[in-house]
């Protein structure tokens, strides 16, 4: 909405964290903290949003590079809420709408709850509403104060309060609605003749009364959208809240998660119908899941697209890999960066490390380590075998214990091992080598010349059977 601004106060540190990252960017179910409050915005139909930095500036800064609709103000002295809100005028100057106020460390707020604040407060032509909500213990929140018709006359921190005002349960989520031509006007006339000896932004409901004009309260249902995050224990209750929510959204879209409470979804998760996410799943990153695939206890997803009908079972950790569909990932196998194609299996217990591209109906076994490898379709290798540099035909059999011996002390080396080569166990390829089609290492080998097309390639000591020699070793 062109008549809709924001602005996000995010310049505090936040001492109770106890960390040396400042409070909003901490991250929350794959986001900054200070991330969700400015997405809610937007989706609340914000054109323009200004975040009012201070503590670690750039790393905010740094965040949100590129997106357009956000401008910064830098707040170089905290000295309150209302001298935030001042910092951000001057980026607004000539902005005629109504301007959302939004708290960069409350990140559970609905854009849902926003669009029905707005209406409020233009249905009631107020020009100011304040989003208020009940708490049986409200300690720590400023009271919202009303006169006798019933509206709010003025808000009382905490510290300032009397003993009858403390027994309030209404009280300011700390969020607004204003007109800005009565916004800056007012925040450029506060005071702060105050218990903490700031500008409390709450101060202009009393300017509002003061000239006569409207102050309206949008009551939220849930006290949780509002709920602050000061310290590590409230970081983690949020994270349960937005957690529960994009489960939620999931499970409405046909995702059965079958645990939701025990299961950590980020935001940009997507997932398509009849998939199945089972409990200690961990999913991050920007990663999709096609239809139909059944994701099993304690795996670990991280930015990784997933086809149809794959099966990732307990333990699996992937992080920014391409999988295509029917795709089998069994238990405690770890990939990254890595591409596999339809129908392949992988693990138990495989380790795929960046630049790994496995082609269809390939498959990785158990304790097998691969590379900066490409692997083609129906190619195996099913257990204890390292495969690094190297690109692998169609339909070759690795036998157990291969080692491509990629590096020879200066610099890395590729094997290249053609079409429908069979590959005997315990065999080493001392790059660089060529290994022709449908050739047969034999067992034991180690290959330091290339091998033909067609051919057996046999590299042993000769065999020596010393006869009776057990007999005389127990003797002596």
């Amino acid at each position: 909405m062109a008549d809709l601004a924001a602005i996000i106060l995010a310049a505090g540190k936040g001492t109770r964290m106890k960390s040396d990252l400042v409070k909003v960017m901490h991250p929350l179910a794959g986001a900054p903290m200070v991330a969700w409050p400015v997405a809610t915005a937007r989706q609340a139909g914000a054109a323009r949003i200004v975040t009012v930095i201070g503590h670690q500036a750039e790393s905010i800064r740094g965040h949100f590079a590129g997106e357009s609709d956000i401008v910064f103000a830098l707040q170089e002295e905290q000295l309150g809420t209302g001298h935030a809100v001042a910092c951000a005028a001057e980026l607004l100057a000539g902005f005629t709408g109504a301007v959302l106020i939004l708290c960069g460390d409350v990140p559970l707020i609905r854009p849902e709850t926003l669009r029905a604040m707005t209406e409020t407060h233009a249905a009631t032509n107020a020009a100011l509403t304040v989003l208020t909500t009940h708490l049986e213990n409200p300690f720590g929140y400023g009271r919202i104060i009303r006169g006798f018709d019933g509206r709010v006359s003025r808000i009382v921190e905490e510290k300032d309060a009397t003993a009858e005002e403390r027994s309030h349960t209404e009280v300011n989520a700390g969020i607004y609605c204003a007109e800005a031509s009565f916004l800056f006007d007012a925040v450029s006339r506060l005071g702060n003749d105050n218990a903490q000896g700031e500008y409390y932004l709450t101060d202009i409901v009393i300017r509002a009364a003061e000239h006569g004009l409207r102050c309206s309260a949008h009551a939220v249902a849930d006290p949780a959208e509002v709920m602050g995050v000061n310290d590590r224990i409230q970081l983690a209750e949020a994270g349960r809240h937005i957690r529960r929510r994009i489960a939620e959204a999931l499970m409405l879209d046909g995702v059965t998660i079958v645990d939701p409470s025990a299961t950590y979804i980020d935001r940009g998760i997507v997932a398509g119908r009849d998939t199945t996410v089972h409990p200690g799943v961990h999913l991050a990153g920007e990663t999709r899941l096609g239809t139909g695939c059944t994701i099993e206890t304690g795996a670990v997803i991280k930015g990784s697209t997933l086809g149809d009908g794959c099966v990732v079972e307990p333990g699996a950790v992937i992080r920014n890999c391409r999988i295509g569909n029917d795709v089998v990932i069994k238990a405690g196998t770890v990939m990254e960066d890595a591409v596999i194609h339809e129908h392949a299996a992988i693990g138990p217990m495989a380790h795929l490390r960046p630049g790994t591209e496995l082609g269809p109906q390939v498959k990785i076994g158990n304790f097998v380590e691969t590379k900066k490898i490409t692997m083609g379709e129906g190619s195996k290798a099913s257990h204890l075998t390292y495969l690094g540099d190297a690109a692998i035909g169609k339909n070759v059999n690795v036998g157990c214990g291969t080692i491509t011996c990629n590096y020879d002390g200066v610099r890395k080396h590729r094997t290249v091992i053609g079409d429908d080569v069979f590959v005997g166990s315990d065999v080493q390829f001392v790059a660089p080598v060529t290994i022709g089609r449908n050739s047969l290492i034999a067992a034991g080998t180690t290959v330091t010349q290339d091998v033909p097309p067609d051919s057996l390639a046999i590299a042993r000591a000769p065999q020596v059977n010393k006869e009776g020699w057990k007999l005389k070793k127990r003797e002596g």
